[in-house]
């Protein structure tokens, strides 16, 4: 096999591993609709949202639909983001040198970095290197702005997946509050007024218990969805701190590096 043909395969394996987390997520989608689909086939979703007469399942679920359609968004960007980091950090690792042309960093020997927050957080490093005139460069609060921002991207799942089970609980507040109008208006003891009574028990029950699962479950649904865009979120962010920090801030302390 050639040397080109051994790079293209390792190019392509590094690219497909830097989607990893999108397939990760694409795989958790596919058993999510599965699950859905075979409860439908067995009538339970029917009867989800035929009992519920509150409607806050049905409200728990297009916010969880919603929210996930985020998670694959950002998971993508995040996926896209590792692969342009490993770009950058072909041309880094194989440089010894930086500047910056029209507000685009370019290595010693002219090639470009492409845009990207790797790329973006090289150029700040660069801009506080020429602010410091070449003193000792600590990039502690860049990367804790760097950070910041990342997460920025996940607070959103972990804000909805809490919110879900708060839904969740008030779900089967309202339950109980359906279960025991009947009760509370109950004024004589015969049989079809019992009949009647425990039928709207039955159904306040039906509202309590229909809406703990579905929050419940949408909420762990969604804390694995974002666990896996926090997975990615992480390596981008570390894949970040050790490139910089090993082959641009060392440059950059250079005496030399002008």
């Amino acid at each position: 096999m050639s040397a080109s043909r051994q790079a293209g395969l390792l190019t392509g394996f590094d690219q497909a591993r830097d989607y990893l987390p999108l397939l990760r997520l694409m795989v958790l989608l596919g058993l999510i609709i599965f699950g859905i689909v075979v409860l439908y086939f067995f009538g339970l979703v029917q009867a989800l949202f035929a009992t519920d007469r509150s409607h806050i399942s049905s409200l728990i679920v297009l916010i969880f639909f919603g929210t996930t359609a985020h998670c694959v968004l950002q998971t993508a960007i995040i996926s896209r983001e590792l692969t342009s980091a490993r770009r950058v950090a072909a041309i880094v690792e194989s440089d010894s040198g930086f500047r910056v042309i029209n507000g685009r960093a370019v290595s010693a020997d002219g090639r470009e970095l492409e845009p990207s927050i790797l790329t973006r957080h090289i150029l700040n490093l660069i801009g506080k290197s020429r602010a410091q005139g070449g003193r000792r460069l600590d990039q502690a609060i860049l990367l804790r702005n760097l950070a910041d921002q990342l997460r920025r991207r996940e607070k959103l799942g972990w804000f909805v997946a809490e919110a879900l089970l708060r839904l969740a609980l008030l779900g089967t507040a309202v339950g109980f509050i359906f279960m025991l109008i009947p009760i509370a208006t109950l004024k004589s003891f015969d049989v079809e007024t019992l009949r009647t009574a425990l039928s709207g028990m039955s159904g306040g029950m039906a509202v309590a218990l229909n809406v703990t699962v579905t929050g419940i479950g949408c909420a762990l649904l969604l804390k694995l969805e974002y666990y896996i865009l926090d997975s990615s979120i992480s390596e981008l962010f570390n894949t970040i701190t050790e490139l910089t920090e090993v082959h641009v801030v060392s440059v950059l302390e250079r005496p030399s590096h002008g």
